[in-house]
């Protein structure tokens, strides 16, 4: 049986119905990332399984227990918010305690609770922060301060909106692998929002791809990258060239990286224009024009060593093709 399990879960603003027949499993110690564009229903998602909204039809479970209706602060759960909330005016150490301290017996079991702060951030390798304000720490270990309040209360499920978002790329990078080493090293059952398709594909053990409030896919990064279900899916996770077998009027999918780009015409090869040239580092994006529409193709720069420039007339060889 799934840990977390949603069944045929509805639920409207106004009337308007934004999440729609949705059910989604997830298994004990997972780490499950809910991808899709702004307004999709994901937060909302989190919501319901937080407490703070009540499906209008349809079940949740944890750990086979039926939680409709039960109030947020007596499901066990834990979530992080975008904005990390920590109090500027408190400590590390005080911020950590704070969820503890409005538990009951608190004031007999201090010592503990202390214990537990200080194993939780060493966990997160925040001990030496604990006397900081938050006002003192980078983005990054603010991240972890407030992913170790969420833990000190030992919730059985863990829920994260978007936590990186206001991160630099290179920070968020950083803090993404932290991220995934924590997770498994406790192997807390996590559900995490994001719109970002490189943070889903790097964190997540399974993918679930939401438009207009419904699941499209629910599958491992790999399937989802590789065996997208729709042309939805494939062109949202990364990017896809879809065409149109002329032959069987089947669509498939070339990947940018499934190209080959040479200025030799070989076998099954499409002949095309450069549009544009982008240098990036370890690869160069080109966009080319075939058959008025515009492809892109990505090199490897350590593999590929030829050169292409703009309105170069250039053969694309498909290494791989995708069918839908």
């Amino acid at each position: 049986m799934a840990f977390l399990f949603l069944d045929k879960i509805s639920f409207s603003y106004n009337n308007t119905e934004v999440i729609k027949d949705f059910s989604l499993d997830v298994e004990k110690g997972s780490f499950t990332t809910l991808l899709g564009s702004s307004g999709c229903g994901k937060t909302t998602i989190l919501k319901l399984i937080s407490g703070f909204l009540e499906p209008q039809s349809g079940t949740i479970t944890i750990n086979g227990k039926k939680i409709n209706g039960v109030l947020p602060n007596k499901r066990k759960i834990g979530m992080v918010f975008q904005d990390y909330a920590l109090f500027p005016h408190m400590t590390v150490e005080q911020n950590l305690l704070y969820g503890l301290k409005l538990e009951k017996g608190f004031s007999k079991n201090k010592k503990a609770a202390l214990k537990t702060v200080l194993e939780t951030a060493q966990s997160l390798g925040i001990e030496e922060f604990l006397k900081r304000f938050p006002s003192e720490l980078s983005g990054g270990q603010q991240q972890r301060v407030a992913l170790g309040r969420v833990l000190v209360l030992k919730p059985d499920l863990l829920l994260m909106d978007e936590p990186l978002s206001s991160l630099d790329t290179k920070l968020r990078i950083k803090v993404r692998e932290e991220l995934k080493e924590i997770q498994k090293k406790l192997g807390i059952t996590t559900i995490y929002v994001t719109h970002d398709q490189e943070e889903a594909l790097g964190l997540s053990d399974k993918i679930a791809v939401i438009n207009n409030g419904q699941i499209i896919q629910y599958d491992t990064p790999e399937k989802i990258y590789f065996e997208p279900k729709d042309k939805f899916v494939a062109d949202f996770v990364g990017r896809a060239n879809i065409l149109k077998d002329t032959e069987t009027n089947k669509e498939y999918m070339i990947r940018p990286e499934w190209f080959t780009i040479s200025k030799v015409k070989k076998e099954s090869s499409f002949t095309g224009k450069i549009v544009s040239v982008e240098f990036l580092g370890s690869y160069t994006r080109y966009k080319v024009k075939l058959n008025n529409l515009n492809q892109i193709v990505t090199c490897d720069n350590m593999t590929f060593n030829e050169k292409f420039s703009e309105m170069d007339t250039v053969f694309l060889i498909p290494n791989k093709k995708y069918y839908f």
